[in-house]
């Protein structure tokens, strides 16, 4: 299938503005018998549903949380990004651009990228006007920090909860919405399955998580920004409740899957301590602004950090990449992270951690302006490990993260299915092989604020035509008839394992063999050994209690049934990329200083992978070719 983009003419910084300018729209009059589903109250889903509601449009939020406000979006807590230049450090729409597109490896869309640096500028107002609280300098002005892989300072923060902040402001937008009837909140709700209707998206089936109903809901679009599936590693940054079965399931019903294998290694994570944890938890990476990351010189030290003398630390990232230092971006950070604990460099009572030390910004800002910056997160540390790190080295560790793949989506962020957007980290849009920090909620945000109500209104510009869409449609009947079925044949099986054993194997062969570093044994091997695992688990698996009700284990397994088939895929596209790229490191294909070697010019495209029909098919690729018009892809190198 040839896949259209549907990329502006015209030159790059004019292609947004001229879309915008011939977008079809709807009469506001005919906004009111249009009906829309979102699927998730994150930052994407929460912003794109107020801004449809205050448009007129009828609108249903659904989110698997008791409320809107546990969408994992909270959870962000560096800063968002844009490019106000409010530091008058050389900063600008063109140079933010440029940083995302080369941080991404250059494997992703020019068009995209500059959409989202030329859209952040607004964020910041629009934000600040629904309250949030960024942090200012002594006279008021929005202060701004640095994050990894770029020399500016161009990262908004409230201290170190960002995106909860955020989040508030949105869940309010939301809020007066559903206040005012234009948008319906469903919460504890789970879409089991999307519903097409002559190749369009037409409803979803939900379950009610509270009564175990099954619900049918008809929409003329239906919009998925249900966030990443980094949980897939178990041991990740994600809360438990993350998953990927949404867009996983939209996947099966037509929607190109694009470059599942690009999921990021965050390097400012706290190490796992033991086999009893079902989470990591996430630093941010803002800390890297004023901490400097270390490891003892010595093999198997066995000091403490404050015995050894500064002569025998190794600073290896300001050793290996000077002109970035502690700012180098995740992937390259998290791999050289595990190059050094790997070689026996590690620390902490599993030697599976690196220093993040802040003595030295201490000594020269004073320990009050460190805490105003960073304040609550030390707070944090210190609740979790008992160490006061402000007299100590914090410990960190690279942990499973951000999915830059997703749903296939074309400029208009629609996917392969008619009438099915895919917002946010659900999409693969912005970050190509790896993602800059900050970009995520600002991606989000803009996904929902500036782009969606554009792109939703110029697709249903005819739908008014269509009428109202039916449940009663043999279609709903059908799709529901098969969620029914899934549900009892999990239940049936009744086996003697629970569902987090497999989930916890499937994690760490990911992590083993498609985490930071891959080969092409190790990925052979790691598909053989999930198919065996999914085998099993559809034997062996037990689910206790019934799906009429209430049952949190139900809704485990239906989320790993799908993990353990997206873990097939994510193998798939890491096994057919024979070059190093972002977060994809092919230990094949390196430099001779260990650093990614890119193949320009035979995989200079994004992997959008079509469903085959059936789990003992192979799954189809199709290329979407990355065309640079206006920036010449270069050696990525930030020494």
């Amino acid at each position: 299938m040839k896949l259209d983009a549907k990329i502006p003419q015209g030159p790059l910084e004019d292609k947004w503005s001229n879309y915008k300018k011939t977008a079809r729209l709807v009469n506001p009059a005919n906004r009111k018998k249009l009906d829309i589903i979102v699927i998730g109250t994150g930052l994407a889903g929460s912003s794109v549903a107020a801004s449809l509601g205050e448009m007129g449009y009828n609108v249903k939020s659904f989110c698997f949380q008791d409320t809107p406000r546990r969408a994992h979006s909270v959870a962000a807590q560096g800063g968002v990004n844009a490019a106000k230049n409010y530091k008058n450090d050389g900063d600008s729409i063109y140079r933010m651009f440029v940083d995302t597109l080369k941080g991404g490896d250059f494997r992703a869309r020019e068009a995209n990228v500059y959409r989202l640096a030329e859209c952040s500028v607004n964020l910041i107002d629009q934000a600040v006007a629904q309250g949030v609280p960024f942090g200012r300098e002594y006279g008021g002005y929005l202060n701004n920090r640095s994050f990894g892989g770029v020399q500016v300072s161009r990262t908004f923060y409230a201290r170190g909860q960002t995106g909860q902040q955020l989040l508030l402001g949105t869940y309010q937008a939301l809020m007066r919405q559903v206040d005012k009837k234009t948008v319906q909140l469903y919460s504890s709700h789970e879409m089991l399955d999307l519903v097409t209707i002559d190749g369009k998206a037409r409803g979803v089936i939900v379950r009610n998580l509270e009564t175990g109903e099954i619900e049918r809901h008809a929409a003329h679009a239906v919009v998925l920004a249900t966030g990443g599936f980094g949980k897939i590693y178990y041991l990740s940054t994600l809360a438990m409740g993350c998953n990927g079965s949404a867009i996983w399931r939209a996947h099966k019903k037509g929607a190109f899957f694009a470059s599942p294998s690009w999921t990021q290694i965050h390097p400012t994570s706290l190490p796992q301590s033991g086999g009893y944890q079902s989470k990591l938890t996430l630093m941010s990476e803002s800390l890297r602004n004023d901490g400097r990351i270390w490891v003892p010189k010595k093999a198997d030290e066995t000091r403490v950090a404050n015995d050894i003398p500064e002569d025998e630390r190794d600073y290896y990232l300001e050793r290996r990449y000077p002109a970035f230092g502690n700012l180098a971006p995740r992937d390259i950070s998290s791999r050289a992270a595990k190059e050094r604990i790997d070689a026996g460099h590690g620390v902490g009572a599993l030697k599976n951690a690196v220093y993040l030390d802040f003595s030295k910004a201490i000594r020269e800002q004073g320990q009050a302006k460190i805490a105003e910056k960073y304040g609550n997160l030390f707070t944090m540390y210190e609740k979790i490990t008992g160490i006061n790190a402000y007299k100590e080295p914090m410990m960190i560790s690279p942990a499973a993260h951000f999915s830059m793949g997703g749903l296939w989506v074309d400029y208009e962020l629609m996917t392969t299915v008619p009438g099915l957007f895919a917002l946010g980290e659900a999409n693969f849009a912005d970050h190509g092989a790896n993602r800059l920090g900050a970009n995520s909620l600002l991606q989000a945000s803009v996904d929902g604020y500036f782009i969606a109500p554009y792109t939703i209104a110029n697709y249903l510009a005819d739908q008014i035509r269509v009428g109202a869409i039916s449940t009663d449609h043999p279609e709903f009947e059908k799709t529901e008839k098969e969620v029914r079925e899934k549900l009892d044949n999990l239940l049936n099986i009744k086996g003697t394992k629970t569902v987090d054993y497999f989930h916890k194997k499937l994690g760490k062969l990911l992590y083993d063999y498609c985490g930071l570093a891959r080969t092409k044994e190790g990925l052979e091997y790691a598909i053989v050994e999930i198919k065996k695992l999914r085998e099993e688990f559809y034997k062996d698996v037990r689910i206790p209690g019934e799906s009429k009700t209430m049952n949190s284990e139900l809704e485990k397994a239906g989320r790993v049934a799908d993990y353990l088939e997206i873990g097939v895929l994510m193998c798939y596209d890491a096994l057919t990329r024979e070059e190093s790229c972002g977060a994809h490191f092919r230990e094949e294909y390196q430099t001779e200083d260990g650093e990614a070697k890119r193949n320009d010019e035979q995989y200079q495209f994004i992997s959008a992978w079509e469903w085959p029909g059936g789990l003992d098919q192979e799954p189809i690729l199709n290329k979407e070719e990355l065309v640079f018009e206006f920036v010449k892809p270069t050696i990525r190198s930030y020494k």
